[in-house]
């Protein structure tokens, strides 16, 4: 564990809706202009409202934001490694797809239709799916972030 794991916390800050990253920006060039201990800043776009900020203590983060007419209030307290770790870990979208299943299409220009996966290539974060609304069966490989699930393939009953 390095000597900034040690003495830093994650310090929420609630800002006007939308603002986030314009709080983020304006936040982390001050920090770095009067030479603010802030290591490391979060705007995530799953956190309306919220911008996250890695510093030794909280005094840094009031001193950081204080005057800036688009952060509403610091959140008390601070928060864990584990509370945001989920959120900047990125899962393989494949890993969740099994064959069988039936999916959305959200993107390309088959967009909105449905589907049955039929193959999967992990390697490669592509699926084949054979589309279920058409008059003819017609296999097509696309990106797995292109999907959504509708419906899980149901398991075999054991022999």
């Amino acid at each position: 564990m390095s000597e900034q794991e040690r003495t830093s916390s994650i310090f929420p800050v609630k800002t006007t809706g939308g603002q986030e990253k314009t709080v983020a920006t304006f936040v982390s060039t001050r920090a770095v202009q009067k030479s603010k201990p802030i290591y490391s800043v979060l705007a995530l776009d799953t956190w309306k409202g919220y911008v996250l900020f890695e510093a030794p203590n909280s005094q840094v983060v009031d001193e950081s934001i204080q005057g800036f007419k688009h952060v509403r209030s610091k959140i008390p307290g601070m928060m864990q490694y584990s509370d945001i770790e989920k959120f900047l870990v990125t899962k393989s979208m494949v890993a969740e797809l099994n064959e069988g299943d039936t999916v959305e299409i959200v993107a390309g220009p088959f967009k909105t239709m449905r589907a049955k996966i039929s193959r999967l290539d992990k390697e490669k974060q592509e699926i084949t799916v054979i589309l279920i609304d058409t008059a003819f069966a017609m296999p097509i490989t696309i990106d797995a972030s292109y999907v959504k699930v509708v419906e899980r393939a149901k398991p075999e009953p054991a022999k």
